[in-house]
C-alpha cells in the first residue's frame, strides 16, 4: 500500500447539526493531500438541520458526498459507506470527536509501517464540565474499564481493538462489513472477526483523537447498559471473546449480587461490599488526586465506578436474556467484492 493511498473518510451521522460542520472542517484541515481524500457522510435521515448543513458544505467541497441510511443504525450506515468508498484506506470517523491535523496521515503511515489490517489511536477523553473531568479520571483507571490498552495515550502495539479505526479495504472483502443489526459493540465485533481470520490490529500513540464523554450519571448508565447488551450479543454471536476484560464488571457485580440472593452466601455479603467500597474509594482518591478534581470530584468518581459496573452488568444480563431467546444476526457477514471484480463488472 503506497504512502499516497486514496483515503475514504467514513462518517455516520444522525441529528448532528451542532457538530457536523466542525467535524468536516477538521477533515478539511488534515495535512494529507486533499485530492486523495473523499469525505462520505451516511445520514440516518436526520430530523434537524444536519442535511441542510451538509448540502451547503457539499456545494463548497465536491469531495463531500451524502448517503442516505434508512435503517438509521450506525453499523448499517458504515456498511453503506464502505460500499460507496473508492479509497484503498477507509478511515472510520465519529462526528463527536476532535482529530489532530495529522490524523489521516498517521493512520496511513501506521498501516504501512505495521502491515496491520486495522489501526487506531487511544480513546482520549476530553472534559468540558466537572462531571466529565471526573469521568475522564475514572475511565483511565483499571477499575473503570479493566485496564483496556486503547484507553492509554502511551500504549503502543498489537491489541484486540482500537478506537474507531483505519482499515485496509481488503478487510471488508475478506472479513466482511460491520453487523448491520448491531446497535452497539459493532467495532469490537468486527475487530474480533479480523483477529479470528488471522489479521492484526495495531494501537499507535501517534494517532491522536479526542472525544467528549457523557455528562451525567443518567446518560452514563444508559450508555453502559447499551454497551453491556451489545457485548452479550457479540458473545452469543461469536461464541467466544478475544479477552475477558470487558466482562469483569459483569462477573464482579453478578458475584456480589449472588451474596445477597443466595442464602448460603449471606455471611459473605458484608465483607464483599465493604471490600468493593474500600477498593473503589481508594482508587477514586488516587486517580482524582492525580487529575486534580478536588474533594467533590473524588466523590463523583467514587459514585461513577458502581454506575459503570452495575449498568454494564445489567446490560449484559439483559442482552443474554434477549438474544438467547431471539437471535437477530446472520451466520455470514456481508462482504464487498474485490476491486478487480468491480472493475470487470463495469
Amino acid at each position: 500500500m503506497p504512502m499516497q493511498s486514496r483515503v475514504t473518510i467514513a462518517m455516520p451521522a444522525f441529528n448532528e447539526e451542532h457538530f457536523i460542520e466542525a467535524c468536516i472542517a477538521s477533515v478539511q484541515a488534515q495535512d494529507y493531500p486533499a485530492e486523495l481524500i473523499e469525505i462520505l457522510v451516511c445520514d440516518g435521515r436526520s430530523t434537524d438541520k444536519t442535511r441542510e448543513i451538509l448540502a451547503r458544505l457539499q456545494a463548497a467541497d465536491p469531495r463531500i458526498k451524502v448517503i442516505d441510511n434508512p435503517a438509521r443504525l450506525q453499523a448499517a450506515g458504515l456498511g453503506l459507506l464502505v460500499k460507496a468508498a473508492t479509497g484503498d484506506v477507509i478511515i472510520r470517523m465519529d462526528v463527536h470527536c476532535e482529530y489532530a491535523p495529522d490524523y489521516v496521515r498517521k493512520c496511513v503511515e501506521t498501516l504501512e509501517k505495521t502491515g496491520a489490517d486495522n489501526v487506531g489511536g487511544a480513546q482520549r477523553a476530553k472534559a468540558k464540565t466537572p462531571f466529565q473531568k471526573a469521568l475522564c479520571a475514572a475511565l483511565l483507571s483499571p477499575l473503570g474499564v479493566g485496564g483496556a490498552k486503547y484507553r492509554s495515550a502511551e500504549a503502543e502495539g498489537y491489541v484486540d481493538t482500537v478506537f474507531l479505526g483505519a482499515f485496509r479495504r481488503r478487510v471488508f472483502e475478506t472479513v466482511g462489513l460491520w453487523d448491520p443489526a448491531a446497535a452497539t459493540n459493532e467495532d469490537a465485533e468486527l475487530n474480533q472477526r479480523i483477529l479470528e481470520s488471522g489479521g492484526h490490529i495495531y494501537l499507535s500513540k501517534e494517532i491522536v483523537v479526542h472525544y467528549f464523554p457523557r455528562d451525567s450519571f443518567k446518560s452514563l448508565a444508559t450508555q453502559y447498559f447499551r454497551y453491556g447488551k451489545g457485548r452479550a450479543r457479540s458473545l452469543l454471536k461469536r461464541g467466544s471473546v478475544p479477552t475477558l476484560r470487558p466482562f469483569i464488571p459483569f462477573l464482579t457485580v453478578t458475584g456480589a449480587a449472588a451474596t445477597l440472593l443466595v442464602p448460603v452466601l449471606w455471611p459473605l455479603a458484608p465483607a464483599v461490599f465493604a471490600t468493593y467500597a474500600l477498593a473503589t474509594g481508594a482508587e477514586a482518591v488516587r486517580v482524582g488526586t492525580k487529575a486534580g478534581v478536588g474533594a467533590a470530584g473524588i466523590a463523583t468518581i467514587w459514585r461513577i465506578f458502581p454506575t459503570l459496573h452495575a449498568s454494564h452488568a445489567a446490560g449484559v444480563w439483559a442482552g443474554l436474556l434477549r438474544y438467547l431467546r431471539a437471535p437477530d444476526w446472520t451466520d455470514e457477514a456481508e462482504r464487498i467484492p474485490p476491486r478487480k471484480a468491480q472493475l470487470r463488472a463495469v
